[in-house]
């Protein structure tokens, strides 16, 4: 498996484009080179010209903010870093402001994010991993007792200084209480798909803590083992891994290692651990010195130019008439009528493994299949709530047995997908029977054909 790295941040300090700030004063600070690029602005070093003290300072276009929707984005951020002072969270110092850009003057990390540490060393042994898990809980437990719930913890937002310490970035998608409606729970589907916890791709509501509380299993997961816990290049299989929680922990981990895993990556958020459980976790105790946050708040200054940080419902941002927005969190868990098929890659139905969707019931689904493959002349056997489909070949004996795995897939009550596998035999024959289920089983037929994987 390969970690990708979704950040969508360029960290090419070589584009001349990037130095049009650098050697550029902003009161009492130097702008240096470009740490990183985003879609709606920069992150520079900077040092303050008195004291020498290096900053990270965010520069953020009000017009591309304003374009893309997400000014409620940056007044969240600026919300909650005003309200966190702990050692592994990155400070916020001020919000600056002219009539075009925000500044954010952060504190400067002198080290790694971890997703490229893990992707240059390699898994890292049980010590060195609790000692970075030990501090991300602490963080994040912290940011949970101030009313702040991260929603987008991974690799890519949890920086490693070079003394080994965490320090959590990126909170544009965090709530507050604020944001709790009146069931007392959270409504915005938001994060990475890898990370995010099944009862956000359900769509039905959710603790903010409980979900983090899986975010940070599955960074654990990583850690200890060099790849993700739950990974597919088709975005409805990542979901349904996702949500059956059926995780495959190496056994050469520690029993306490495989044992904490397993009781964070529950997919019940109701039976999930918590935080409190976590932090009383033989495995995690070993060795734990919890962290003290700064006993004195600073006061941070926000400029007035720049924006009241007042928190607000995003369906009050709206303005009237605007098509509700979703993302792919909710379009998977829609009805399935709409065409998945831009989520994936198309090929022909000639490969190795295709998949399809259906809305009829996993029930009929089944029988169908196996009414249609038994016509076909196929033998059927059921095993661990799969198909196997096999036909021996009596004209030409040297093709030998067709052998196909079918598996359905639940994304959503009205919503399955029909994935068929071919582990052996005629391709021809195999050809013919994925395009007599697709026929008979897909909706609607043009859109059928959801994903395929060469040989």
């Amino acid at each position: 498996m390969v970690l990708v790295n979704n950040f969508g941040v360029n960290k090419n300090n070589n584009n001349k484009n990037n130095q049009s700030h650098e050697g550029m004063r902003l009161g009492k600070y130097e702008l240096g080179r470009t740490l990183g690029e985003g879609n709606f602005g920069k992150v520079k070093f900077a040092k303050n010209i008195d004291s020498d003290q290096p900053f990270a300072i965010k520069i953020i276009d009000k017009n591309k903010i304003i374009d893309l929707n997400i000014t409620n984005q940056i007044k969240r951020e600026i919300a909650a870093l005003k309200l966190l002072r702990h050692p592994n969270v990155v400070k916020l110092y001020e919000v600056l402001a002219s009539k075009t850009k925000i500044y954010m003057v952060l504190e400067y990390v002198t080290g790694e994010e971890l997703f490229d540490k893990i992707v240059s060393k390699g898994k890292l042994n049980e010590d060195k991993g609790r000692k970075l898990f030990q501090q991300l809980i602490d963080g994040v437990s912290y940011c949970h007792s101030k009313g702040v719930f991260h929603r987008d913890l991974k690799l890519e937002n949890v920086l490693v200084d070079t003394k080994g310490n965490v320090e959590i970035t990126d909170f544009g998608l965090s709530a507050m209480q604020q944001q709790f409606r009146a069931d007392g729970l959270l409504h915005t589907t938001c994060g990475s798909p890898n990370y995010v916890a099944p009862e956000i791709i359900a769509n039905r509501g959710y603790d903010g803590a409980t979900s983090d509380v899986w975010s940070c299993g599955v960074i654990l997961y990583v850690i200890l083992t060099g790849y993700l816990p739950f990974d597919d290049r088709n975005l409805a299989v990542l979901y349904q891994k996702i949500f059956k929680g059926d995780v495959q922990i190496p056994k050469w981990l520690s029993a306490g290692a495989q044992n904490i895993i397993k009781r964070i990556l529950d997919p019940n958020p109701e039976t999930r651990i918590t935080m409190a459980g976590i932090k009383e976790d033989p495995w995690f105790k070993q060795d734990y010195t919890p962290a003290d946050p700064d006993d004195e708040e600073d006061d941070v200054y926000i400029d007035d130019d720049a924006f009241s940080i007042h928190e607000l419902h995003e369906e009050e941002h709206r303005s009237p008439g605007s098509p509700t927005q979703i993302n792919a969190f909710q379009l998977i868990g829609m009805s399935s009528f709409l065409d998945l098929s831009g989520f994936f890659e198309q090929e022909h139905v000639s490969e190795r493994k295709i998949r399809f969707t259906s809305n009829l019931s996993a029930k009929d689904l089944i029988e169908r299949i196996e009414d249609t493959v038994t016509e076909m002349g196929f033998r059927v056997q059921k095993k661990n709530g799969k198909l196997k489909v096999i036909q021996e070949n009596k004209v030409q004996k040297s093709l030998g047995c067709l052998s196909v795995i079918v598996e359905v897939f639940e994304i959503s009550p009205s919503l399955f997908v029909v994935e068929l596998r071919k582990s052996c035999g005629d391709a021809s024959v195999y050809r013919q029977l994925c395009k007599k289920l697709l026929n008979d089983l897909s909706v609607p037929p043009r859109q059928a054909l959801v994903s395929s994987e060469v040989n």
